[in-house]
C-alpha cells in the first residue's frame, strides 16, 4: 500500500540527494544536521540505558537449599563475585571463572567437574 503525501512547502524543492521522511505533513527533507541530531539523541538514549541497566546488576537473589559454587560457572551466567572489572551477576567474561560464583545444589559444588578442574565452596 502507498501513501501519498504532500509536500508543505511546494514552491521548495528538497536540496539534491536530499532524505526526505514522512512527517505529520507530508514528506519533509531532513539535512545532515536534523539527522546528527537524531543519531546523537539515539545515542544518549542508548548510552543512558546501558549505565542504568550496569548499575541496577548485583548478586542473585539468595537461594535456599543451594551453595555458592565458585569456577563452574559460564560466561555472564553467574551470580556474583566475578572480580575486577565487573559489577556482579551475570557480568562474568569467562568460562569457569575461579572468582565467579553460581548457586548449585546444595552438596553438589565439589563433585562438579568443569574442563579446569571442580567446582569449590570458596573462591580459588
Amino acid at each position: 500500500m502507498t501513501t501519498t503525501t504532500t509536500n508543505p512547502y511546494p514552491d521548495v524543492p528538497p536540496p539534491a540527494g536530499a532524505v526526505t521522511v514522512p512527517g505529520p505533513r507530508g514528506n519533509l527533507p531532513m539535512n545532515a544536521k536534523t539527522a546528527f541530531t537524531a543519531a546523537t539523541l539515539a545515542g544518549s538514549l542508548a548510552a543512558a540505558l546501558a549505565v542504568a541497566t550496569a548499575a541496577k546488576a548485583g548478586p542473585a537473589a539468595v537461594q535456599s537449599g543451594a551453595d555458592k559454587c565458585y569456577g563452574v560457572s559460564l560466561a555472564g551466567k553467574n551470580d556474583c563475585a566475578a572480580g575486577a572489572g565487573t559489577s556482579c551477576a551475570g557480568t562474568s567474561t569467562v568460562d569457569y571463572d575461579p572468582h565467579a560464583w553460581k548457586y548449585v545444589a546444595k552438596g553438589t559444588c565439589d563433585s562438579m567437574t568443569t574442563p579446569k578442574g571442580h567446582g569449590s565452596l570458596t573462591q580459588m
